[in-house]
This record gives C-alpha cells, structure tokens and sequence, in this order.
C-alpha cells in the first residue's frame, strides 16, 4: 500500500533472542504444585524457584552468573512445613526473599554472603529463616514487597485477607478482606495503593492504610483466574482475564472508571492464564501465556496498547519472571530480559534487544531505573506518608562506574536527548527500529552540520562538472557549424577559437571521431584517431569507464588537438588494464593462501578425530579391565 502510514515507536522492533541449552540453568526440581503463581522471581543477583521436595516445602536461590547443569544436590531454603508456593525479593536488598507457603506462614530470608551451589564439602547446609510472620489462617498464595517503602510487604491468603506486614517488627500492621480468594494483586508506584483481582471477577483499588477499597469494578466475566498490574507511574491498571466464551482478553483501566478503557480486546482462544508484566522504563507490557511458549508485547501510548511482536517459542512455560531494569544489558541494547520454566527442569533466559549499531549509550530507550533507595521508611510509611524513590542514571552503568543516583523526576537534559537519536539515524534506518519516513523532523537539526565538511573535503562532487565539461567538448566536434559556433562562443567552455574548430569540423578526409559512451561498458572499445583505427583488445569492465570519465581533463586547454585527447584516452585504459591484472594476480594469490588453509584444517580435523577414537578405546579398555578387578 503506498502511502500507507507506519506508527514511529523505538521499540517497534524489538525481538526476544533465546539461549542456548548450555548456557541456561540445567537440572532443575522445579514445584509442579497447581497454585496459581509464577512459581519463580528474580533480581540482578540471584532466581528463586519453588522447588519440589519431600518433607515439608523449600525453595532453592541460583546465582545468576552459575548457569549450567548444576549439582544434584545444592542448599535450599527450608523452613516450611507445606509446599513454597511463591517468593519475592526485596526491591532495596537483593539478599533479602520473602516466601508464602501452603503451611499459612510468611518466612524472610537473607541469602548467606559469597552464596554458591557449589561446595567443597560432602555435606549440603541448607538454609533456615531469619524471621517468621504468623497471623493467616489458611495457606498463603502470594507475598509482594512494597516498591517505594522500607520493609513493608504485602501477603494474600486463602483466609480471605491480604496482610500488610512491617517485617522489622513482624506486626501486621493493616488487613485488607475480600469477599473471596485474592488472585492477584500489585503496587503503585508510589506504594501508596493497592489493586487486587479475586474470585467474585471483582478489581479493587485499596488505600491500603484506610483498609478499604476505594474504587470496585466488575472485571473480566470469565471463570478462570483474571489477574492485574499497575503500570508503574502512569495513573492506569492492567488487566488479563477470560471471557464468557473462555477467550483471553486484555484491559486498560483508569481507577474511577467503572468499564475498561476502549472495552477489553480479545487474544485468542488458549486456555492459560496470561501473566502480565509492566516494564515502565519502556512503557511496554508483556503478556507471558502460561501453558504456552508465546511472548506477546505491546507499548502503551495514546491509551492504547499498540501491539508490537511476539516471541514465539516451542517450549512451554509455566513460569516466568522479568529482571528489574536496572539489571538489563545496557551494552547490547537489551530493554528487558525475562527467565521461564521449560519442562519443570530447567530455566531459561530470554534477551528483549532493540536492534541498533552503536557504540555509544542510547540515552532515548535508556531512560533513568528504579533504584535500591526507598522512598520513606516503614514507620514514615505506617504514618502515611509515600512518596516515589530515586532513579539511577543507566549511563553510569554503562560506563563501567558505580551507579549514579538521579531524582524521581529526573528526565535527561533536552540536548542530551536530541543529539543521540539523529547520530544514531543512520545505523537505525540500515537495521530497522526507527522509520526515517515518518520521522523527517530530527533531520534538519543535523544535517546542515555534518553535510558541509565532507563536502569541502572530498573531491567526487566534481564529477559532475567533468562531465558536463566533456559533453560540452562532444558538442564542439558535432558537423553542425551553429553548435559549434555557439558552443565556441560560451565563455565556461574554455575554447576562445570558434575558427579553429569549423575548419577542423570541415575537413573531409578525418573521420569524426566516436563519442566515449557510445560502446557499452564490457566490450572492446573502439578508439579511432585521425590517421587509423586502433581496437584495443582489453575488454573495459565499467569500473575502468568510471575513471576514464573522471580522470579527463575539466577543461581543455588552448592547443590542444583530438589526436592528443584520443592518446590519453588510450593510456589511460593502458594503465587500468595493468591495473586490473596486478589485482587479479594478487586474488588468485590469496586464493592459493585460503586452499592451503582449509586443506591444513582438514588435516587437523582428521587428526583429533583419530586421537579422539584412540582415547576412547583406551578408556572402553581401562572400564573392562575395572570390570574384571572387581569381579
């Protein structure tokens, strides 16, 4: 469709790239308990996973940078007398994991200092709580810690309830009740309130220190589990849920409006839950199937979701987490990364990238992250208190320093913002994210800049003048004495003698000679001059044509005859035939080089393949001969 009009957006091309099974967490005992959570949660440190162990519930932690097949037997996190049934790390401490289990308790953990799964010693310690928070009645399904206040964190449970917990002091502190089980739920960014989704297809916006709703909507119609997320700074939720027909549906809620934004969009047909998760760095959403390998996307904007792509995957997931922003890899331009659960066995990590080539920091899809301050303290926060933490600077990461801490409302200076984009234009046009058509408004600020010093210091655009020059000169050996007359009499030309020209122009016995263009490039050319007929039996590829072209003369000087131009024509294609056979000899040179390398690598290659058959043999007989001793 021609015309047709392409929505600009930075992220429009952004793609998830898979690991390699080597490079993933390998042998895994992941918790096939059928609670609906997300069954894992990590930090730019370490994963937690619901683990499926005998004998009460346990969870294991798995440093980031320990990827493989790992021990048969690592530490966990035991405690619990009933399955783990979800965990969330502390935004402020990446040692500190809250977990709720099937026993009723919240347990708080802190991950021993220099933490590995791998030990010298034969026995495995596993590790025991720090402190434990009793005060539900039934199994606890999800724990959420505050993201802008200190120590407080938020517990669901069968009960009934959501518990707002001060776990410095262990006291719950508000009790927020529901009507039925609570199936979801998620801070704002301020921590201030409160969305949760539960079975009576209710959503609910708490002011959780007035422990009562403040707005009640009816959500999602379907029977199956609906869940919601608060989109980080903006004033809007969310939501993921099913319809009378069993479809999955997506909504954008504003609170204080009772229907969703544009109504609820529908998906598909699959019968998993879709676990939403909000990037606000991005302004995207990410919906995450469970019982399918699909990744879906979109970016928020106009109130709107615009769908952007879909990693689509050949490996179910039944659960899955997001790093926290300020855990991404801002060196290849990765916006997001997420680690799902394949075959309860092993996790692996997905790369959301942004496909740019630059070397320099993207300030424009790098905007400040959250950061490991808190806002308010837990007992500011119980006396009311909120507030939104700092930022940190995500260039001072990518410039190998410590990270830098910005204000809440830190935005980028304005020049900071402009100059990279239009320097990165041109790389971001060759791969795709951002359309030059649509964006036609940067290019003025940097075009006049850049443009003038190549200009001035390259010498190609005269090429143009040169031929112009030389169909000028054409134009004077023509028979018609007006057109040369004319031509003869234009200053720029550079002929002063009009006479000279009719008289060569007149004379009968010299063949007029052929234009340079007239034989196609390729071919023999032929060359006359005044007294004979010269075929040059070079063939003239069109490279030797272009500099022919280029390297003639702008303007002919006084005195100078058609036999004396033809001549350096001639040398010219002489010295570019030379030319050309010096560089073919030096390919086919190269060439010999390359043979003989990949004829030694074969060679190599033979030779491991018959040490490797010989050490085989050799251990096949050392494991008989074991045989034979222990018989």
């Amino acid at each position: 469709m021609a015309g047709r009009f392409v929505r600009a957006s930075k992220y429009r091309h952004v793609f998830g790239k898979p690991t390699k099974r080597e490079f993933c967490y390998d042998n895994l005992h992941i918790s096939r308990n059928a609670w609906d959570t997300n069954l894992l949660k990590v930090n730019p440190e370490y994963i937690s996973v619901n683990w499926e162990s005998s004998g009460g519930g346990a969870f294991a932690v798995i440093p980031v940078n320990e990827r493989g097949k790992l021990p048969d037997q690592i530490p966990l996190f035991r405690g619990h007398t009933a399955a783990v049934l979800d965990t969330d790390w502390n935004p402020f401490n990446d040692r500190i994991i809250a977990s709720a289990s099937d026993d009723g308790k919240v347990f708080i953990w802190e991950v021993p200092e220099n933490f590995t799964l791998y030990t010298d010693g034969d026995e495995i310690v596993d590790v025991a709580p720090v402190s434990k928070l009793q005060g539900h009645s039934r199994k606890v399904g999800h724990v959420l810690f505050n993201p802008a206040a200190e120590n407080i964190l938020a517990s669901s449970s069968g009960d009934q309830t959501i518990k707002l917990w001060d776990i410095g002091t262990g006291q719950a502190s508000y009790t927020l009740k529901h009507p039925e089980i609570v199936q979801s739920m998620s801070w704002s960014a301020n921590g201030a309130m409160l969305v949760t989704t539960c079975r009576d297809k209710k959503l609910r916006v708490w002011d959780v220190r007035q422990e009562s709703p403040v707005h009640e909507f009816a959500g999602h119609e379907g029977a199956k589990n609906s869940r919601a997320v608060w989109m980080g700074e903006h004033n809007r939720i969310a939501t993921t849920g099913f319809s009378k027909m069993s479809e999955r549906q997506i909504g954008l809620w504003e609170p204080g409006r009772k229907d969703p934004i544009g109504g609820f969009t529908s998906l598909d047909s699959i019968s998993g839950v879709c676990m939403p998760f909000w990037d606000d760095g991005s302004n995207c959403l990410y919906l995450a199937g469970k019982g399918d390998g699909n990744i879906r996307y979109f970016e928020y904007q106009n109130d709107k979701f615009e769908f952007l792509s879909e990693y689509k995957s050949a490996d179910p997931q039944r659960g899955i987490a997001f790093v926290p922003r300020r855990g991404i890899n801002v060196h290849e331009n990765e916006v997001m990364r997420a680690y799902k659960t394949v075959n309860d066995s092993w996790i692996e990590p997905i790369s959301f990238t942004v496909p740019r080539r630059a070397e320099t920091f993207q300030s424009d899809i790098f905007p400040p992250a959250p950061g490991i301050k808190p806002a308010v303290s837990a007992s500011e926060w119980l006396g009311g208190k909120s507030a939104i933490p700092s930022k940190i600077d995500l260039e001072s990461i990518y410039d190998g320093n410590g990270p830098v801490e910005v204000a809440a409302d830190y935005n980028p200076p304005a020049s900071i913002l402009s100059s990279p984009p239009p320097a990165a234009a041109p790389a971001s046009v060759a791969s795709p994210p951002p359309q030059p058509s649509p964006k036609k408004e940067p290019e003025p600020v940097t075009a006049p800049a850049p443009a003038p010093a190549p200009i001035a210091a390259r010498s190609p655009p005269s090429v143009a003048d040169q031929k112009s020059s030389i169909s000028a000169m054409a134009n004077k050996y023509q028979d018609n004495e007006e057109t040369s007359s004319d031509a003869g009499s234009d200053s720029t030309s550079g002929f002063e003698e009009p006479s000279r020209l009719k008289r060569l122009s007149k004379r009968a016995s010299y063949p007029r000679p052929l234009p340079i263009n007239t034989t196609p490039p390729g071919s023999r050319s032929p060359v006359r001059t005044p007294r004979q007929s010269v075929i040059m039996e070079t063939p003239v590829p069109p490279s030797v044509t272009k500099a022919v072209f280029d390297d003639l003369p702008k303007v002919a000087p006084e005195g100078v005859t058609v036999e004396v131009s033809l001549e350096q024509i001639k040398q010219l294609l002489v010295q570019q035939a030379v030319v050309i056979t010096s560089q073919t000899e030096k390919i086919s040179a190269q060439t010999q080089i390359i043979s003989k390398l990949v004829t030694d690598v074969e060679t190599l290659k033979k030779k491991v393949d018959v040490g490797t058959k010989e050490q085989s043999e050799r251990i096949r007989q050392l494991e008989l001969e074991l045989e034979e001793a222990r018989s």
